[in-house]
């Protein structure tokens, strides 16, 4: 019997609940929101949903499946936190690019961009997921290329000079990873008026089959389908 899988999108804004690509919930989060208040939050919008197993996706380092670090635009508490406890399901906790971009994926060496709060990055090729950490790469004026790619960015240089900044990121990116295309996801992606060659957007429902990827099981080896390094 398939398992039905609640997808959780964690993000610097907004917390999404998935249980197919239909069925949606959300609410917001922001700089002070801890583990346990999104718990909080949203065990009463999953009252009337059954589930068996959890995937998040993550707005900062994951390991292993574990969160390395407290992420830039939420509260504290999130390294160590146990949610397989607090849900009382099986977790599988992922990168929110990598969830997304593993959505994504369809062939070859795919880079994925997601151009929202700050700028999410992961590489997949075959069955392997490599989240990455691009937004940290050091950019102009001993600023880091998610200051300008990033929610600040496109606040601070105008959307003009903001699109030009990210065609230039995409191609050099592209080459430098050996892509054989380039996925654009997160909120602001749809601001870009034309996109390089090689370029191509994505959709932010694509969090929701990553998730549910997440969880696939190779037939032969009965063992996960998805390296995640």
């Amino acid at each position: 019997m398939k398992k039905k899988i609640l997808v959780i999108d964690v993000g610097g804004t907004h917390v999404k609940l998935m249980i197919s690509r239909t069925e949606k919930q959300k609410f917001g989060s922001g700089p002070r929101m801890t583990p346990r208040e999104m718990v909080t939050q949203m065990k009463p919008l999953l009252t009337e949903w059954n589930f068996d197993a959890v995937s998040i996706g993550f707005p900062s380092p994951v390991r292993d499946g574990r969160i390395l670090s407290d992420p830039k635009h939420l509260g504290k508490g999130w390294v160590g936190f146990d949610f397989e406890k607090a849900l009382g399901k099986p977790v599988r906790i992922i990168n929110d690019a990598a969830m997304q971009a593993l959505g994504s994926y369809r062939r070859g060496r795919m880079l994925f961009l997601g151009l929202g709060t700050g700028l999410g990055s992961a590489l997949i090729w075959e069955k392997t997921v490599l989240p990455l950490e691009l937004g940290d790469l050091p950019y102009r004026n001993g600023s880091i290329i998610e200051d300008y790619l990033g929610k600040p960015g496109l606040a601070d240089l105008g959307e003009k000079t903001w699109q030009r900044d990210v065609e230039h990121a995409l191609v050099q990116l592209k080459k430098s990873l050996i892509a054989d295309y380039v996925v654009l996801g997160g909120g602001n992606a749809k601001k870009l008026d034309e996109l390089p060659e090689g370029v191509e957007r994505g959709h932010n429902r694509n969090a929701f089959l990553g998730g549910i990827r997440l969880w696939q099981i190779d037939p032969r080896t009965r063992r996960p389908k998805w390296q995640i390094l």
